[in-house]
């Protein structure tokens, strides 16, 4: 008797609110049933999954040990909060540009290849703004940023998609929450170190363990291809492979989700680039517990996505959209007015509590109507979120108080919990 493997089969006897994957995958339950090949399958599918793992943490501590030496770039660019906020842009520019191609390079090269080398590209960015002196050499320079981390997002979610779908389970919180770990572990490092290097240096450190990291795993992400795990059934004898026509209603339910990702990701960007900076600047806390926020915001992400396959089989997606939102709305509202840094540093952590699986939801199930162009678009609209946040907070808080700009976080939070309800019938929950 042809023996079964956990990759086809085992331990899945009901998918709660994920009928949609069953279909997709019959092809690999041929290859889960055969012996000695399913042995390899689930073994390529741990290595990949693990590989993937990785470069989600690596993102994440790349990103979070650039973004808590921005109260100390802004002093050494001598920038406004405007002229800082206007220079933030590169960072949106270069990334949502880089979106859009990426998913089309992820078609034709496949998503691991473009993992591996965003890999490279990311860290050897990273170091280039602590080489700035005024606000125009740091937008330019952060276009180049943006453009490695836009691609780094876009290509390592395609390649979760294709996983997930492998492993017929709602994994995708977990590659996020592997993201918010590397997060937090960047931040706590900067909060370590803000008083101890330059950001020169901090940077430089940071660009040797990305490219460390990349020479290390990136082999290991080529070997265990997709491909390897559940090949494509042959096209027809004499003809070409043929491109994914996607219908007009499938492409709206796509743009759906990813209005979802980017009301989520607004806040998490607000957190990320001006969390620091509201804790300093307006409740006088220290370096290291500025840059501690954001550490608190990521480790409540961390926490909320590795329960968040055990919440997604339970409640299913819409209720995790909407009940996601609406605590992330109550949370950012309590850390932009709270008048001390407890208050403010429990507000962060509500807030991280709630935004965790709603964006790995968003993007995850365009994945899986859309293939790597609903990703690329989702993503698009999620990171543009995320990157275009910190400009728009910035010059609403010249115009009126930094907590104030805050407080659209709790108003787009809320947004997207509406938006959750609305695609529920899309959702599947």
């Amino acid at each position: 008797m042809p023996r079964v493997t956990w990759v086809g089969v085992l331990r899945l006897p009901r998918w709660g609110p994920y009928p949609h994957f069953v279909p997709q995958l019959n092809k690999l339950r041929t290859v889960s049933s055969g012996g000695s090949g399913a042995d390899t399958a689930s073994a390529s599918a741990i290595r990949l999954r693990a590989a993937l793992t990785a470069f989600f943490a690596l993102d994440g501590f790349l990103f979070a040990g650039w973004v808590v030496r921005i109260p100390a770039i802004k002093h050494q660019t001598g920038a406004s909060a405007s002229t800082l906020g206007l220079a933030l842009l590169g960072v949106s520019a270069g990334a949502v540009i880089t979106m859009v191609l990426t998913g089309r390079l992820c078609r034709r090269y496949g998503s691991h290849a473009v993992v591996v080398v965003c890999g490279v590209l990311l860290p050897l960015t990273i170091a280039l703004p602590a080489q700035t002196r005024s606000a125009l050499s740091l937008g330019l320079v952060l276009l180049l940023f943006g453009a490695a981390y836009g691609g780094m997002n876009v290509a390592a979610n395609s390649a979760a998609v294709e996983l997930v779908t492998t492993l017929r389970r709602p994994v995708m919180p977990s590659f996020h929450a592997a993201f918010s770990l590397g997060g937090m572990a960047g931040a706590g490092l900067g909060g370590l170190v803000a008083s101890r290097l330059s950001p020169g240096t901090h940077l430089f450190a940071l660009a040797a363990v990305g490219l460390a990291v990349t020479a290390a795993v990136g082999p290991l992400l080529l070997r265990h291809a997709a491909a390897a795990i559940g090949p494509a059934a042959p096209e027809p004898s004499g003809t070409a492979p043929q491109p994914r026509r996607i219908p007009p209603h499938v492409r709206r339910i796509v743009v759906l989700f990813g209005v979802i990702a980017l009301c989520t990701a607004y806040g998490e960007g607000a957190l990320a680039e001006w969390g620091a900076l509201h804790l300093s600047q307006d409740l006088h806390a220290g370096a290291g517990v500025a840059a501690a926020g954001y550490s608190v915001f990521a480790l409540a992400m961390a926490i909320g996505r590795l329960s968040g396959t055990a919440l997604l089989e339970r409640l299913g997606q819409t209720r995790t959209l909407v009940a996601g939102g609406a605590i992330a709305s109550a949370g950012m509202l309590l850390g932009a007015l709270a008048p001390t840094v407890p208050l403010a540093l429990a507000g962060f952590a509500v807030t991280g509590l709630g935004l965790a699986n709603i964006f790995p939801v968003a993007v995850g199930r365009a994945g899986e109507l859309a293939g790597p162009g609903g990703v690329a678009a989702a993503s698009t609209l999620g990171y543009g979120g995320m990157l275009l946040g910190p400009p728009v907070i910035g010059f609403l808080a010249d115009g009126l108080t930094l907590p104030l700009a805050l407080t659209t976080v709790t108003l787009l939070a809320a947004v997207s919990a509406v938006l959750g309800w609305g695609a529920r019938n899309a959702a599947h929950g």
